[in-house]
C-alpha cells in the first residue's frame, strides 16, 4: 500500500517514471493488486507505452472483471490504437457496470466523434454533463462537436462555460478563437488566440491560428511571425505550413507559396485544401506553364474521385420537370465579391422556371445573406458534415443541376461533386479555371473569355452564355460620379485597386515604361496589404526599381466599401494587372465612371477584363499585347477631353449593358440551365435506345443469329 500510495503521489506531481517504478514494486509484493495494475496502465498510457498499458489493463480486468474505470481507460487506449469499434465496446461495458460514470460517457463521445458519428458524440457529452455539470473537458468536447456540426453560436457558449470553470484552459481559448473566426469575428478570434498563448506560450496550434486570422485582417508581417513561431515549436504542423503558404501568396511571393504547397502535398498527397490552395495560387504564377496547372487540376480530381465509395448513378429528381431544381453550393453567400455578382441575378430568376436551393459551406451571414435568402426554397448548410453526407443531402433534395460557385477558392467543397449527387453539375462565377473534377460536366463561360481554341484548358465542357459570364449588382450607395480630376489637377492619375499578388514585376515593368512616357503622371495604388507600413514601403521600393519615384505614388490600405468607391473620384483611369486582372474592381470602377485598360491573355482568368470591358461597350480599352497595353495607356492618358466625355456617360452606359442587367442575365442563365438539362435528357434517350438495340442483338445471338 505504501508503494501504491507513493506512486499516486508521484503521478500528482508529474513524476511519471518514478510512479511506474513505485507501482511495479507494489506488484512485486502483491501481484494480484487490481487497482495498482489499473493505475500503472494509466501512467503507461500517459507516457506513450501503449502495449504495456493494454497489458496492465487486461491484468486488472482478469482480477476484477467489473472494474468500470479500467474498461473506460482500455477504451481510451483502443481509440489511440485506431481500434475504434473495440473502443466503443469497452466504453459501453464501463457504462453497463456504472451508468452514472460521466468520464465513460465522455470517452464514448470521443470515440464516436472519431467514427464520424457526431450526433452520437453530442448525445454522449450531454449525458456526461447531466451527471457532472462542472465537467470542464466535456464542455470543451461538446463545443468541438457543435463546431463540427456548424452550430457555431452553441459551440461558443460551450467554450465560454468551460472557461468559466477553468479560466486558464489554453486549448479552450484556442478553439473559441476558431469558432469566432468561423463567425467572421476576426478581432475577437485573435484575442482568444493571444489568451491561449499567454497561458501556454508553446501551443503551436494557437500560433498557427493567430497567424491565419492576422492574415485575414491584412496584418501579413505579424502573421508571418506567428506562423514561423508555430513551426519552430512543431515543424511538422501541417496547418501552420498551409497558413504560411497562404500568407506568402497574399504577399505576392507566388513561387515561394507554390513551393510551400508542393512540399506539403508530398507529405499529405490527399489533402484537398492544400491542393486547392496550390491550384488557386498557380493562377498568379508566370513561372509555371498552363499545361502544368491543368495536369495538377486533373490530379486533384483523381484524388477526390479515389475517396468516393460508390458515386450516384441514379437520381431522385423528376425527369420531365415543369421547373428545374437548381442547387448553388458556395462558401460566399454574404458580403463577398461572389455575393455582389449573385444578388442582382438571383432577384430576377423566374421561380416558375427555376427552384433554387442554397448549400452554404460556411457560417458567415450578414445583411446580404438576409437579402438573398428569400430567393431560395431551401437553405441547407454543409458546414460540419462529411463530403459523403453532403452528397447524400443534395441527392435526397432531388436536384437537377448543381452549380459550384467556389472552385478552388476558400471554403470550397469540390470533393462533394465527385460523388455526383446531381445528374448535371457545372462550375460558374466563383472561379476562373478548370476544377479538374471529372464529374463536373460544364463550365459556364462567354465567347470573349474562352475563345473556341481555348476549350481544351478545361476538363469540363464549355457552355457559352450570351454577352458575358458575369453580371454585377450595382452598389447600394449614393455616390455621384466626380468630374475628371486631371482637368483641375493638370496631370493624369492612374489607379490600381488590385491585391498584391496581382501586381507582379511584369506589371510594374510595363507601368515603368508608361510613366516614363507620361512624366507628370501619378499613381494611386490601394489594397488591404498596403495598410501595413512595411508592405507599403516595399511596394514603393519595387516601383522605384522600375523608374516610378515615390513622390509620384500614393499607397493606401483597406477602407470601408463606400470610402473605397468614393476614392475613384481622384483617379482618371485604371491600369489593370495581368495575367490576373480585376473583376469586381473593374465593375466598381466602371460604375464610378472610371474606365479600365486591360490586357487580354491566353486563358479565362487572363481574359476576364477583356470580357467585362467588351460587354460594357469599351472594346477599345482592351489591349492584345504588352506593347499595345503600353501604347494605349499613353494614348488614352493624352486625350483628356475624350476621357472627360466618357466619364460623364460611363455609369449610364454600363448600367444599360449586359454586365449590370440582372434581368437579362437571369434569362440567359435560365436558358443555360435548361439547355444543360435537356442535353442530359437527350443523352439518356440515346443511351436508352442503344441499350434496347444491344438487348435485341444479344437475344439474336442466343438464337444463333449474329
Amino acid at each position: 500500500d505504501a508503494h501504491y500510495n507513493l506512486g499516486n503521489y508521484l503521478v500528482e506531481h508529474d513524476q511519471l517514471e518514478d510512479a511506474v517504478a513505485s507501482y511495479r514494486r507494489a506488484l512485486d509484493i502483491k501481484p494480484d493488486y487490481s487497482q495498482v495494475h489499473a493505475n500503472l496502465g494509466f501512467v503507461l498510457h500517459e507516457t506513450g507505452q501503449i502495449d504495456s498499458a493494454m497489458e496492465s489493463y487486461h491484468r486488472a480486468l482478469a482480477l476484477k472483471p467489473d472494474f468500470a474505470e479500467v474498461h473506460n481507460n482500455l477504451g481510451n487506449v483502443l481509440k489511440d490504437l485506431g481500434r475504434l469499434n473495440d473502443a466503443v465496446t469497452s466504453c459501453r461495458r464501463a457504462l453497463q457496470i456504472k451508468p452514472d460514470f460521466a468520464e465513460a460517457h465522455h470517452s464514448l463521445g470521443n470515440v464516436l466523434r472519431e467514427l464520424g458519428q457526431i450526433n452520437g458524440a453530442v448525445s454522449s457529452y450531454r449525458s456526461a454533463l447531466e451527471i457532472k455539470p462542472g465537467y470542464v473537458q466535456a464542455h470543451y468536447s461538446l463545443g468541438n462537436c457543435l463546431k463540427d456540426l456548424g452550430q457555431i453560436d452553441d459551440a461558443v457558449s460551450c467554450y465560454h462555460r468551460a472557461l468559466q470553470i477553468k479560466p486558464d484552459y489554453a486549448e479552450a481559448h484556442n478553439n473559441l478563437g476558431l469558432a469566432l473566426k468561423g463567425l467572421g469575428k476576426f478581432e475577437a478570434a485573435a484575442e482568444s488566440y493571444r489568451r491561449a498563448l499567454h497561458i501556454k506560450p508553446d501551443l503551436a496550434e494557437a500560433h498557427s491560428n493567430l497567424g491565419n486570422v492576422l492574415s485575414e485582417l491584412g496584418q501579413l508581417d505579424q502573421a508571418m511571425v506567428s506562423l514561423r513561431q508555430a513551426l519552430e515549436i512543431k515543424p511538422d504542423l501541417v496547418e501552420a505550413c498551409t497558413n504560411l503558404g497562404n500568407v506568402l501568396s497574399n504577399l505576392g511571393l507566388t513561387d515561394e507559396a507554390v513551393a510551400c504547397y508542393c512540399r506539403l502535398l508530398k507529405l499529405k498527397p490527399d489533402y484537398s485544401e492544400i491542393h486547392s490552395n496550390l491550384l488557386f495560387t498557380l493562377n498568379h504564377s508566370t513561372s509555371h506553364h498552363l499545361v502544368y496547372q491543368i495536369e495538377e487540376a486533373r490530379r486533384y480530381g483523381n484524388i477526390a474521385a479515389a475517396k468516393v465509395g460508390t458515386r450516384f448513378s441514379a437520381w431522385q429528381c423528376i425527369s420531365r420537370p415543369e421547373r428545374l431544381r437548381v442547387g448553388l453550393l458556395s462558401g460566399d453567400l454574404y458580403n463577398h465579391v461572389v455575393g455582389y455578382f449573385l444578388e442582382g441575378v438571383l432577384a430576377h430568376i423566374d421561380p416558375a422556371r427555376i427552384e433554387l436551393i442554397a448549400y452554404p459551406t460556411g457560417n458567415i451571414e450578414d445583411e446580404l445573406t438576409a437579402r438573398i435568402r428569400p430567393c431560395f426554397s431551401k437553405w441547407h448548410s454543409l458546414s460540419g458534415i462529411s463530403d459523403e453526407a453532403a452528397a447524400q443531402l443534395i441527392h435526397a433534395d432531388g436536384v437537377h443541376v448543381l452549380l459550384d460557385i467556389s472552385g478552388h477558392t476558400a471554403r470550397n467543397r469540390l470533393p462533394v461533386f465527385s460523388w455526383k449527387p446531381a445528374p448535371v453539375q457545372a462550375s460558374w462565377l466563383g472561379y476562373f479555371a478548370t476544377t479538374g473534377v471529372a464529374e463536373m460536366d460544364y463550365v459556364l463561360v462567354d465567347a470573349v473569355g474562352v475563345p473556341e481554341a481555348q476549350q481544351a484548358q478545361f476538363t469540363e465542357a464549355a457552355w457559352y452564355l450570351p454577352d458575358t459570364r458575369l453580371c454585377f449588382t450595382p452598389p447600394n450607395v449614393e455616390i455621384p460620379v466626380a468630374a475628371l480630376p486631371a482637368l483641375s489637377k493638370g496631370y493624369i492619375t492612374f489607379g490600381c485597386f488590385q491585391s498584391l499578388p496581382k501586381v507582379d514585376d511584369e506589371v510594374l515593368s510595363a507601368w515603368g515604361e508608361i510613366f516614363a512616357a507620361v512624366p507628370n503622371a501619378r499613381l494611386r495604388i490601394q489594397c488591404k496589404q498596403l495598410g501595413e507600413p512595411a508592405q507599403a514601403e516595399r511596394m514603393l521600393q519595387r516601383l522605384q526599381h522600375y523608374g516610378i519615384a515615390a513622390a509620384r505614388v500614393g499607397t493606401h490600405g483597406a477602407v470601408s466599401r463606400e470610402d473605397y468607391l468614393a476614392s475613384h473620384a481622384v483617379v482618371d483611369m485604371i491600369l489593370d494587372t495581368f495575367p490576373f486582372p480585376g473583376g469586381t474592381t473593374t465593375c466598381e470602377a466602371l460604375w464610378m465612371g472610371v474606365p479600365t485598360l486591360t490586357l487580354a491573355g491566353d486563358r479565362l482568368l487572363a481574359r476576364q477584363g477583356a470580357s467585362l470591358l467588351t460587354a460594357a461597350g469599351l472594346p477599345d480599352w482592351v489591349a492584345e499585347s504588352r506593347a499595345n497595353y503600353i501604347s494605349k495607356a499613353i494614348e488614352l492618358a493624352g486625350d483628356l477631353p475624350k476621357l472627360s466625355a466618357l466619364r460623364e456617360i460611363l455609369r449610364h452606359q454600363v448600367l444599360a449593358s449586359p454586365i449590370f442587367d440582372g434581368k437579362r442575365f437571369a434569362r440567359n442563365l435560365e436558358e443555360a440551365l435548361w439547355g444543360m438539362w435537356n442535353n442530359y435528357g437527350d443523352r439518356q434517350k440515346v443511351w436508352s435506345s442503344l441499350n434496347v438495340t444491344m438487348n435485341i442483338s444479344n437475344k439474336g445471338s442466343r438464337n444463333g443469329q449474329n
